[in-house]
């Protein structure tokens, strides 16, 4: 008996500290290993923001090319409407049957793509004498000095402007009003 007590009390008191080691480095790893495993949850939960984010502006752009896909189209038409548009407001001698068909035919032409445009969502932007000028919508070609109209409000609408789903597709090209000089 007494030589089994000596042999296991020696091999004890040489464990202890071994097992603390042990012991500690286990759990410095266990630090270690649970930082890595916070750090892997937080670029997953980084990296799944991303693609919802990324689903979405797909979503986004996918609703805008459908929304403005006929944007080209509708700047083509835009010059034929502004062509008729000219061509009925010349004055011509009266008189002629030939005359008066034609302009018949003009103005079901422009009736007719009118409501193309209300089909498509286009409208216009036509600004009035006294309106004030909005450099959201309308595009200032000159300025002229009169005392009729407010100063920056609209004195003549050269060319209409349009709009595209409520999204500018051509500013009204517009005369600006500026108050008159004085002479001192």
């Amino acid at each position: 008996m007494n030589d089994t007590i000596p042999e296991t009390a020696p091999d004890a008191a040489p464990d202890a500290p071994a097992a603390a080691l042990d012991m500690t480095a286990l759990q410095a790893e266990l630090e270690v290993l649970r930082a890595m495993a916070l750090e892997q949850a937080d670029k997953f939960v980084r990296a799944k923001a991303e693609t919802e984010n990324v689903r979405r502006r797909a979503e986004t752009d996918v609703a805008n090319a459908h929304k403005y896909a006929v944007e080209r189209f509708a700047l083509e038409m835009l010059a034929v409407k502004d062509s008729l548009e000219r061509a009925r407001g010349v004055s011509l001698p009266e008189g002629g049957a030939g005359l008066d068909k034609i302009l018949e035919g003009m103005d079901l032409t422009i009736k007719l793509m009118e409501s193309i445009f209300q089909k498509f969502a286009i409208t216009e932007v036509n600004p009035g004498k006294g309106e004030k000028f909005d450099p959201e919508k309308h595009q200032a070609m000159t300025t002229q000095a009169t005392d009729e109209v407010p100063d920056n409000h609209v004195c003549q609408a050269l060319q209409k402007g349009y709009l595209l789903n409520n999204r500018l597709l051509r500013p009204a090209l517009v005369m600006v009003a500026k108050a008159p000089a004085t002479n001192a």
